[in-house]
């Protein structure tokens, strides 16, 4: 087994020697609001983002599965390895008090499946899926639609009331 793993080793390190040889890039293939400029010659002047959404109401989620965006501000909040701001609100001993809504149990989870006493650490940096809310104007053109509205696109669909 070990002798499989070092020839697939070798062939990906040579597979990828030869790409870089041939001088394959993706980089200008793909559509990008750089526009195909270089990381390295971008202006540095870009225009800020601008301020986080404070208005602290819950957003309706675009597709299954996806993480709930922050509806407050969150710039001074400090995660680290010894320091997690969120869970002041938002772990499971402090939630009456704050009545914010309690992290998500699959953040209680290990990646056996097992359940632990407090937050997995694969789970203990937030901002990894979790992002504020800017309101603006889209920076591209956006036809994306949620699952709700595909589904009510398709013929014969009748809602469940």
């Amino acid at each position: 087994m070990k002798l499989w793993l070092r020839g697939l080793t070798v062939f990906l390190v040579l597979s990828a020697i030869e790409l870089s040889a041939q001088g394959i890039s993706t980089s200008m293939d793909i559509a990008t609001l750089r526009q195909g400029i270089d990381l390295e010659t971008i202006n540095i002047n870009l225009p800020k983002l601008g301020n986080a959404s404070n208005q602290d109401i819950k957003r309706s989620r675009a597709y299954p599965m996806q993480p709930p965006i922050i509806p407050h501000k969150i710039d001074a909040y400090q995660v680290d390895l010894r320091v997690n701001k969120c869970l002041s609100c938002h772990s499971r001993s402090r939630t009456e008090q704050s009545q914010a809504p309690m992290v998500s149990v699959t953040h209680f989870m290990d990646r056996d499946g097992n359940f632990l006493a407090d937050v997995s650490p694969r789970r203990y940096f937030c901002r990894q899926c979790h992002v504020t809310q800017v309101e603006r104007k889209d920076l591209i053109k956006n036809n994306f639609k949620d699952v709700q509205q595909l589904l009510t696109q398709k013929p014969g669909y009748k809602e469940n009331k």
